[in-house]
């Protein structure tokens, strides 16, 4: 297949790599995937943060994508972003963020509003990362980001029960709505909560808007 039909992702949750994989073969089913999923990756975050060792294998595993012919690739780990922007600078193509389309559009969002977002994430590691991002894409825009750990639910994860981590983190939307004009979902993971808070304010995830992201940087 020609490499100019080829895109990477780079994923630390390998049971994520079938949900960006049918989000772009949905809308664009004629790209080739080429995934690569590194669990050490996050659990290292987790444990240690992101460590000289950590950005070391997110360059390696961004250099094989490239290698492999992928015209862009998408980092869908919040807790890695950083890691990933400077690992762009070792390749020749586009190296993306999953979490920075829905950071301009929490901006954007609020900035029209009160200017008030509230992340959530249920990592320490992602929040720092998701926070900063945010508050980087304002640009001198009136904004103020609070930024919580969702109690429990990465613990619920970890154990396998992904509705009640996801009960945790609408519950948590439905807290944070009430002093915030948008609320934002750090982790890719968490996107499946978005729909059943049931709150007035936008509810922002970021799987869609990285995959779009992505198509535009290979002209789709």
């Amino acid at each position: 297949m020609d490499d100019a039909l080829k895109v990477g992702l780079l994923h630390t949750v390998p049971a994520l790599a079938a949900t960006f994989d049918g989000l772009v073969a949905e809308a664009a089913p004629e790209l080739r995937r080429v995934h690569v999923a590194d669990g050490w990756l996050l659990q290292t975050a987790r444990r240690a943060g992101v460590t000289d060792a950590v950005r070391a294998a997110v360059v390696a595993h961004v250099r094989h994508l490239a290698a492999t012919g992928a015209r862009a690739v998408l980092v869908t780990c919040s807790s890695i972003g950083e890691a990933a922007e400077e690992a762009a600078a070792a390749v020749d193509v586009p190296v993306l963020r999953v979490d920075t389309p829905m950071a301009g559009e929490a901006v954007r969002v609020a900035a029209a509003a009160g200017g008030r977002v509230a992340v959530l994430a249920t990592l320490d590691s992602t929040l720092g990362p998701t926070s900063r991002l945010v508050e980087r894409s304002a640009t001198g825009a009136a904004v103020l980001v609070t930024a919580t750990v969702v109690p429990g639910a990465a613990e619920r994860a970890d154990a396998g029960d992904r509705a009640a981590a996801d009960a945790l983190i609408a519950a948590a939307v439905r807290e944070a709505a009430a002093g915030a004009d948008v609320v934002v979902l750090a982790q890719a993971s968490m996107a499946g909560a978005a729909s059943t808070a049931g709150v007035d304010v936008p509810v922002l995830t970021s799987p869609a808007g990285g995959v779009r992201a992505l198509l535009a940087e290979v002209g789709r």
